[in-house]
């Protein structure tokens, strides 16, 4: 055989040996992430729920999923294990950054266009709904032709009828 056709199948071994070598550090780095749970962290499980661990045993953990509410589950049902400030972030509510910066966000958008009260009852108000020119045409009586082949056409069709069969 020629070094050619050997080719597309050592690329492909190749390809497959880099894939199973990433997919197996990571299983080694979610076991060692398992194995360092301590009670009282904070845990995310593969489900989405957090909870708060109470024992760690060989292939379980007991979890504290709301106060006084406890469940067993499996090692490998852990997602991922939480430090404490982004458990608070997520679970309670808490926001350290919030606190410490005292910065407030407005509800609405007036606050980013620099306009006082004052300012904003001058503008005027724009009507949408007419123009000038049909309002004219209104008070004289006049039609334009667009508007009298419309009414003509429905005068032909009749109370009722439709198009339609």
């Amino acid at each position: 055989m020629d070094l050619l056709t050997l080719l597309p199948f050592i690329v492909l071994i190749g390809a497959m040996f880099l894939m199973t070598r990433s997919a197996k550090k990571k299983q080694a780095a979610a076991a060692q992430m398992r194995n360092a749970m301590q009670p009282g962290t904070g845990v995310r499980t593969i489900g989405g729920m957090y909870a708060t661990v109470k024992e760690v045993h060989d292939d379980t953990v007991l979890l504290e999923v709301a106060p006084g509410v406890h469940a067993i589950y499996a090692k490998n049902s852990i997602g991922a294990v939480l430090d404490d400030a982004e458990y608070n972030r997520i679970v309670h509510g808490d926001d350290e950054e919030l606190d410490a910066d005292g910065t407030v966000v407005p509800d609405d958008a007036s606050s980013l266009t620099g306009e006082s009260d004052a300012d904003k009852a001058d503008v005027a108000k724009i009507d949408l709904g007419k123009d000038e020119a049909a309002d004219q045409d209104a008070e004289t009586g006049t039609e334009d032709a667009a508007a009298k082949d419309v009414k003509d056409a429905k005068d032909a069709k009749g109370d009722g009828e439709t198009d339609a069969k």
